[in-house]
C-alpha cells in the first residue's frame, strides 16, 4: 500500500461499535472484494470493500472477517481468515500478510489460512442462532454483478437453512456516516492531496490544452503523495461538456474564453475526497461568467450554513431550492411566471440546476448514511450547487467537502483550496 500504516485503534473502534449493536448469539461475516477479470489473464486493479476494510484495516484479496461476540472462547470472538502465503507468492506477487502482520493492522488476534474456513465456521454455527449478513443497500446501489459477499450469503443460507438471518448493512449505515478522529484526519490528507493537484493545475492551464492532459498533471500529482489516485472518474469538462453531468470522456481541447469544470478528486487510504471548481481556459472569467460563478458560490456559502447537527436531508432540498431560485431570478434565467407555475415536484429552478446539493462522504465517495434520519456531529458531506446554461455553451459547479460539528458552522476541509475569483485568476495569471 502506498499509505502509511493506520493505527489500528480505529479498527478495534469500529468492531467494538458494531459489535454492540448485534443480538445475542449472533454471528456477522464480511468478505474482501474479487479481483475482477478483464480477459485473458488481465484484471482491473483490487479495491478493497470498504466494509471489512472499516472493521479490520486489511486491504487484500481473498480474505475474510468473522465477528461472534458471544463465543464460548475468547478466540473465536474475532477471526481473520487470509490467503496463505509462500515463499513462491512472494517472489510472483509480492508478499502478502502474515498472522503477525495481520495482527499489527487489524489489532484481531486469531488469525487462520482461508482454507480453514468452513470447518471453523461449522462449528461456530453450532454456538450460534443468528446470522448477519453482509448486502449491498445503498440508495445509489445497482449492482448486477455477483460479488464474492453476494456468493457467499448465496452458499450461507443453502448449508444453513435453519439459522436466523440479520441485516449488516443498516447498522453500518449508521456507523460508518458518522466519522472517528482519526478517520476525518484520512479525509483531510486526501483533499490535502486533492489541493496540491488543483493547485499545480492554475499554472498549467492554456488555451487549445487537451482536457486528458489536465487529468495527467492530476494523477501525476495525486500518485506522487501516496494516493492511489482519483477518488472516483475524473470530471475534466470544458465549454459546453460541463453541461453533461457525468462527462469522462476527457479527450477534448479546451478553447480559449471557456470554462472548464473539474470535478476530480484524490483518495487517500481508501477513503474518498471529492471536489469541484469551474475555472477559465485563458486565465480570466468575462463579465457573464464571473456573474453566474458567484451566484452558485453564495448558493454555497448559504447552503453550508445549514449543514448543522439536527438538520433534516428533505428540508435542507427545499431551502437551497429556494435560494437557488432566488439566484436564477437575479440572472434573469428564469421569470416571476416560472415560479409562479413551477411544478413542486419538478420546481422552475431545476432547469439549471437538477441534481442533490449535497451526500455523504467517506469510505465511499457516495458514503453510507440514512437520508430519513437527521445529521449528526462528526458526519462529511459534500456542498455541490450547479448551474447549467447550453443555451450560453458553459455550466458552472462548485463544492467543499464539510464536518457538521455538534454545534455552529461546519468545518470545511477544503477551505485552503482556492475558490474566490481574484484568488483564482491571481494564481492563473501569476
Amino acid at each position: 500500500m502506498k499509505y502509511h500504516q493506520i493505527d489500528r485503534h480505529l479498527f478495534i473502534k469500529n468492531r467494538a461499535k458494531f459489535t454492540v449493536q448485534m443480538k445475542p448469539k449472533s454471528i456477522a461475516v464480511f468478505n474482501s472484494n474479487d479481483i475482477y477479470p478483464v480477459s485473458a489473464d488481465s484484471t482491473l486493479p483490487f479495491a478493497q470493500h470498504r466494509d471489512i476494510f472499516y472493521l479490520s484495516g486489511i486491504d487484500q484479496e481473498e480474505s475474510i472477517l468473522l465477528l461472534f461476540p458471544d463465543a464460548p472462547y475468547e478466540n473465536q470472538r474475532e477471526i481473520l481468515f487470509l490467503k496463505e502465503t509462500s515463499e513462491h507468492i512472494a517472489i510472483w506477487e509480492g508478499e502478502k500478510l502474515t498472522k503477525e502482520r495481520a495482527f499489527e493492522v487489524s489489532g484481531i488476534k486469531t488469525v487462520y489460512w482461508l482454507q480453514d474456513f468452513e470447518k471453523i465456521l461449522n462449528e461456530l454455527m453450532s454456538y450460534s442462532e443468528i446470522m448477519y449478513i453482509n448486502t449491498n443497500e445503498h440508495y445509489r446501489a445497482s449492482v448486477n454483478t455477483e460479488t464474492r459477499e453476494s456468493r457467499f450469503i448465496k452458499w450461507w443460507k443453502d448449508k444453513y437453512p435453519a439459522h436466523q438471518v440479520a441485516k449488516s448493512n443498516p447498522i453500518l449505515q449508521r456507523l460508518r456516516s458518522v466519522k472517528e478522529s482519526e478517520e476525518l484526519d484520512l479525509i483531510q490528507n486526501a483533499c490535502n492531496i486533492t489541493e496540491k493537484g488543483f493547485r499545480r493545475l492554475l499554472s498549467f492551464v492554456k488555451p487549445n490544452v487537451m482536457e486528458y492532459e489536465i487529468e495527467a498533471e492530476l494523477i501525476h500529482e495525486f500518485i506522487r503523495n501516496r494516493s492511489k489516485g482519483f477518488a472516483y472518474t475524473p470530471i475534466i469538462a470544458s465549454g459546453n461538456n460541463a453541461n453533461v453531468l457525468h462527462y469522462i470522456e476527457n479527450n477534448q481541447q479546451c478553447k480559449a474564453g471557456d470554462l472548464i469544470l473539474l470535478d476530480v478528486a484524490a483518495e487517500y487510504a481508501n477513503y474518498s475526497s471529492d471536489l469541484t471548481r469551474t475555472i477559465p481556459v485563458s486565465g480570466r472569467y468575462n463579465k457573464r461568467q464571473k456573474e453566474v460563478y458567484n451566484a452558485v458560490l453564495r448558493v454555497k456559502n448559504e447552503a453550508t450554513k445549514m449543514l448543522t447537527s439536527g438538520t433534516f436531508w428533505k428540508q435542507y432540498h427545499t431551502e437551497v431550492g429556494k435560494i437557488m431560485t432566488s439566484e436564477l431570478l437575479g440572472l434573469g434565467l428564469i421569470d416571476k411566471a416560472d415560479v409562479q407555475n413551477e411544478n413542486p415536484d419538478w420546481p422552475a429552478y431545476k432547469k439549471y440546476f437538477m441534481h442533490g446539493i449535497s451526500h455523504h462522504m467517506g469510505l465511499d465517495t457516495h458514503d453510507y448514511g440514512l437520508l430519513h434520519e437527521p445529521m449528526q456531529a462528526d458526519m462529511v458531506f459534500t456542498v455541490e450547487p450547479g448551474i447549467y446554461i447550453p443555451a450560453e455553451g458553459f455550466g458552472i459547479r462548485l463544492e467543499d467537502n464539510v464536518v457538521v460539528q455538534a454545534s455552529g458552522a461546519p468545518y470545511n476541509l477544503m477551505r485552503n483550496i482556492p475558490i474566490e475569483v481574484e484568488e483564482i485568476e491571481s494564481l492563473m495569471n501569476h
